[in-house]
């Protein structure tokens, strides 16, 4: 092989690096400075799918990358933040808004000052000044992204150095012809590409840049853009691996979507290409493929858009539900954390589905004194309990809280410490299990049960409202939470005057004494624990 050829192919792939390299750094640098109301558009959840396809595009042209949106909307879905319906909306508009990235290649058409060579270094000279002698957090995230523009303009200016040279040689127009002559190579072709690099943005950069050297035809780009909208689905349906239904029904609704769409454009283009094939040879310049892209995503979504519950049909045919799958609790999701608010608004759900396993037993713990059959229920949520906690624990181990605004960060150390305080109740309800185990021989008299009665009773209704100030966010809960917790410790000083009486007087039996004053004590640490939950709320709100 000619060693000018071998040094055009590693030029071409070391620009190919650097573009998807720069654009990657970028979209870090988008997303980081997006601010924190932009990345939560994700998680607004509403039924109305125009607002979704909107909200889909425009977070899309953020952070540069239909991969990464659609990969959260599979994440959202799996871990039920968002159903099918919502999906299908936010995946819509994820394929227009990741057509920005094709404006910004054919930028250099535009004119001399548009040029990677002119502005491409004077974006990596501020960005890196920014980066050096800055040390706010947000002159960081823009120096990122300058960075990225700048480095992703220098790989395309590298790659488009390296195909020049050979821009007139014969074997470029023959493979294109080949491919313009047959829909089925161009669709291929594109797919594959995408599916390797999984960008389509970066393989869309990839044709703009072969564009701009003007050697590909109409006849072919076409048909390689539309593939490229194909493979882009491959990123999606690897993330669904290991997901639950809803979660591959919407990773396939994004393929069913695509696929759908190129068919219907593919063969419409094709017909016109048949009737005019002076257009089918013509060259393509890099802004007419930007504008067939967008074009082409628009139309699609226009003309799907009022079949968007067929296809959720379809994707349930297609993916058809299990027995078990409708009794599984929603997972945390990894795909989540590329979104640290709504990764912690899904922990913050969870340690609400903890705190009611909680308020389970503390019910089977009152219930040990009047059925024995509490025991094992107590046992079971016990085991339960430690491994959901566990769990969230894990997850909250792989937050990147540099995403997170201070007051954030504290809503997350407070859901770390609520973790410990509902595990912490748990473990008493354990507690009030081995007294209740160590006083199964011994004759409880009905008014000692009432009086297990009435204590479990306020301690549950503690931690009731506890759990509802975290979820309403209503700071009036909280006189609700302090009214039972008072209730719990008038109570429990109570008992333990009168039981300590009735033991002194011979009444009552110190070893049953001792166990019970155990058991209210318990209660009244259980109530402890649940008002420093609502606190933690409190303080945030």
């Amino acid at each position: 092989m000619n060693l000018d050829i071998v040094k055009s192919v590693l030029a071409f792939g070391g620009g190919l690096g650097m573009f998807i390299y720069g654009m990657q750094l970028m979209a870090d640098g988008l997303q980081k400075a997006a601010g924190a109301k932009t990345r939560n558009l994700l998680g607004i959840l509403t039924n109305n799918r125009l607002i979704g396809v909107l909200v889909g595009a425009l977070i899309t042209a953020i952070i540069q990358s239909s991969s990464a949106t659609t990969v959260m909307v599979v994440g959202f879905v799996n871990a039920g933040l968002m159903n099918l319906s919502q999906a299908i909306g936010v995946i819509m508009g994820a394929n227009i808004g990741t057509t920005m990235t094709g404006w910004l290649v054919s930028m250099s058409e535009w004119g001399s000052i548009f040029k990677p060579d002119f502005f491409a270094p004077i974006l990596l000279i501020i960005g890196t000044i920014l980066f050096l002698f800055s040390k706010k957090d947000r002159v960081k995230e823009v120096a990122g992204i300058l960075v990225g523009f700048g480095i992703l303009f220098i790989g395309l200016g590298t790659m488009s150095g390296a195909i020049k040279p050979y821009s007139e040689e014969p074997i470029f127009y023959q493979a294109f012809t080949i491919i313009g002559s047959n829909p089925i190579f161009g669709l291929l072709v594109g797919a594959i590409v995408t599916a390797v690099i999984q960008s389509s943005s970066a393989s869309m950069g990839i044709l703009q840049t072969l564009a701009f050297n003007g050697v590909v035809n109409w006849g072919a780009a076409a048909f390689i853009a539309l593939g490229q909208n194909i493979g882009t689905c491959v990123t999606a349906l690897l993330s669904c691996i290991g997901a639950n239904q809803n979660a591959k029904r919407a990773a396939t609704l994004h393929l069913l979507f695509n696929i759908i769409g190129s068919l219907i454009v593919g063969t419409v283009i094709w017909i016109y290409f048949a009737l005019n094939p002076a257009v089918a040879a013509s060259n393509v310049s890099g802004t007419s493929l930007a504008l067939f892209h967008t074009g082409f995503n628009i139309v699609t979504t226009v003309l799907l858009f009022p079949f968007a519950n067929l296809l959720v049909k379809i994707a349930k045919r297609i993916i058809p539900a299990h027995e078990e799958e409708s009794a599984r609790r929603p997972i945390l999701d990894d795909r989540l954390l590329e979104t640290p608010l709504i990764a912690l608004q899904t922990v913050f759900q969870e340690i609400l589905n903890l705190g009611s396993m909680a308020l389970e037993s503390i019910t089977y713990s009152r219930d040990l004194f009047f059925d024995e059959s509490a025991f094992e229920k107590l046992s079971k949520n016990k085991a339960k309990i430690k491994e959901y906690k566990n769990e969230i624990t894990t997850y909250l181990e792989k937050f990147d809280a540099s995403y997170l605004t201070p007051e954030q960060q504290l809503q997350m150390q407070h859901s770390i410490l609520a973790l410990n305080n509902i595990e912490r109740i748990s473990v008493y309800c354990s507690h009030i299990m081995d007294r209740a185990k160590d006083m199964l021989d011994i004759k409880i008299s009905e008014n000692e049960r009432e009086d297990i009665n009435t204590i479990s009773h306020h301690a549950y209704k503690t931690l009731k409202y506890a759990l509802r100030l975290r979820e309403e966010g209503d700071v009036e809960v909280f006189e609700k939470v302090e009214k039972h917790e008072d209730s719990v410790d008038a109570i429990e000083t109570d008992l333990r005057s009168r039981y300590m009486k009735r033991m002194l007087d011979n009444r009552q039996g110190i070893e049953n004494g001792i166990l019970f004053l155990d058991v209210i004590d318990y209660y009244e640490s259980i109530s402890d624990h649940a008002e420093r939950l609502a606190r933690y709320t409190l303080q945030e709100a």
